[in-house]
């Protein structure tokens, strides 16, 4: 028999578990939906005597009662923050747990404090200020969101108005050192399996996922073993409210060791560009590369590619020199005009600052090039650089001929938080003018992704801002590496054209 033990998120109680756990009960499971001191109707908490090791110790206890009373394989499923105390308690029992479900979770690392996986910025301060506070004796709780702000928590799709008053009513407040205190890990549960349920209406996803491992992340090799495999729900962060059934079933597949496994680094990222280019040579100057037309005469438009992203720090290649990238910049100049590709650093969804100021300095760079016709740039952004788009449409500089996006991420997804204003394009969008922009659009996005877009199409609409959609049906985030059909070439073609188009014009 299995044995779930549930361990619920930030601000809530065992209760969010009802229905998901009445499934598995019937499915012949044993289920204990753990109440975490001062959480969810378990009594007040006093911010100084309650913390992470406060929460272990409330899984430990159950798991220790599970294992005299039912006897059976132990499933450790932690939710959001719950998977903190799930880990430490994992770390202590080891021998005794058959699995761990890294629900919507963060990849908690030993000496990292719950606070750092929090995606919101004004939520860590929020924390941060009321911990000064606390000190001073003030209480050191942060309180539970309102209604309508869970969703700095996380993306509530699809729960139902009735599931998020409970859940709303029942909150307590969250006690500060459950989210201050590092973890603690002894590396005891590292070779436990594991499994991880992505919920893509919060931004996450399996292809997200294996893109990151593309990219070389050391804390995600680890992930391609054999004891690891992945669940993707289309819903949002609460797929216990959302539809517990779905959850439920999955939960039954983890423990049965079913589900997706990853594969190893660098399966995707080195697959050649999909037409067929001249092997142009390139010209590098720091984080920038040019590829010159092969019959160049006077000074020639140019197209600087800004790669997507986050990107590790660690990733090698680098995005410059992804066979995609290069491919899109020998195109470029096999059409006539500079292909420029360079490096930023977007290394982090905290990082778009930094990577907006490397895209302005290329740019200025580039325009500098006596074989560079200032007066005739364009941009185009792919992926996660779209709220990088934001700066070029809010004050659209003279010499800024057209603005290409292909499958951009056109506002933060929910796991993000929120990013500065200044990184908003359906705000900036009303102030593009007649500047021409082309997004490539693939019709097989994420949902969190495509919502995105939608709000960046309705803005541009309202405002007539000049915005020419090319559709790829079948194509996926990225289509270029991993739909290589014919479709996928004729879009990348019908871009190129009119782009150019609009550049030359």
């Amino acid at each position: 028999m299995t044995v779930f033990i549930l361990v619920p998120g930030v601000f809530t109680g065992p209760h969010v578990w009802d229905e998901s756990a009445a499934h598995l009960t019937a499915a012949g499971a044993e289920v204990h939906a753990v109440a975490l001191t001062g959480l969810g109707g378990t009594g007040p908490a006093v911010g100084g005597e309650v913390d992470l090791e406060t929460h272990i110790a409330d899984v430990l206890s159950v798991i220790d009662a599970a294992r005299q009373a039912d006897g059976g394989e132990i499933v450790l499923v932690g939710h959001d923050y719950g998977i903190h105390p799930v880990l430490g308690a994992a770390d202590r029992r080891a021998e005794s747990i058959a699995r761990i479900v890294y629900l919507d979770s963060g990849l908690p690392r030993d000496g990292v404090p719950a606070l750092a996986a929090v995606p919101d910025q004004g939520v860590r301060e929020q924390a941060l200020r009321a911990a000064g506070e606390g000190a001073q004796g003030a209480g050191g709780v942060l309180p539970p969101p309102a209604r309508d702000a869970w969703r700095l928590w996380g993306s509530t799709a699809d729960v139902p108005d009735a599931a998020l008053d409970r859940l709303t009513s029942l909150a307590s407040p969250q006690p500060l050192g459950t989210l201050l205190q590092p973890l603690t890990l002894t590396g005891a549960a590292a070779t436990v399996p594991m499994a991880g349920v992505l919920c893509a209406g919060n931004g996450a996803s399996i292809a997200m996922v294996q893109a990151r491992v593309d990219f070389g992340e050391p804390t995600l090799q680890a992930l391609t073993g054999p004891r690891v495999t992945f669940f993707e729900l289309p819903t949002g962060h609460w797929p216990m409210l959302s539809d517990p059934t779905a959850l439920a079933e999955t939960l039954l597949r983890a423990a049965a060791g079913e589900g997706h496994r990853l594969t190893p680094t660098g399966t995707t990222r080195v697959r050649p560009f999909l037409l067929d280019v001249p092997e142009l040579p390139r010209e590098r100057n720091g984080n920038v590369d040019l590829y010159l037309p092969p019959s160049a005469s006077g000074p020639r438009p140019a197209v600087v590619f800004v790669h997507g992203g986050p990107v590790p720090r660690e990733a090698r290649p680098t995005p410059r020199d992804w066979p995609g990238l290069t491919g899109y910049a020998r195109y470029a100049a096999e059409k006539g005009v500079v292909g420029v590709t360079l490096d930023h650093r977007l290394h982090a969804v905290t990082d778009y600052e930094p990577a907006a100021s490397d895209v302005a300095d290329a740019v200025e760079r580039v325009r500098a090039d006596p074989r560079v016709d200032a007066d005739r740039i364009a941009l185009w952004f792919f992926s996660g650089s779209g709220p990088l788009t934001a700066d070029w449409m809010g004050k659209t500089p003279p010499w800024l001929r057209c603005l290409a996006a292909n499958y951009p991420i056109m506002a933060p997804l929910p796991n993000w938080g929120r990013l500065d204003s200044r990184f908003s394009p359906a705000d900036a969008v009303a102030h593009a003018g007649s500047l021409p922009i082309v997004l490539v659009r693939a019709g097989l996005e994420t949902a969190a992704v495509a919502a995105t877009v939608e709000e960046f199409l309705t803005a541009a609409h309202e405002c007539g801002a000049d915005v020419e959609v090319i559709d790829v049906p079948n194509g996926h985030h990225d289509f270029e590496t991993v739909d290589r059909t014919d479709e996928s070439r004729e879009a990348v073609q019908r871009a190129m054209r009119t782009v150019l188009r609009r550049l030359t014009a």
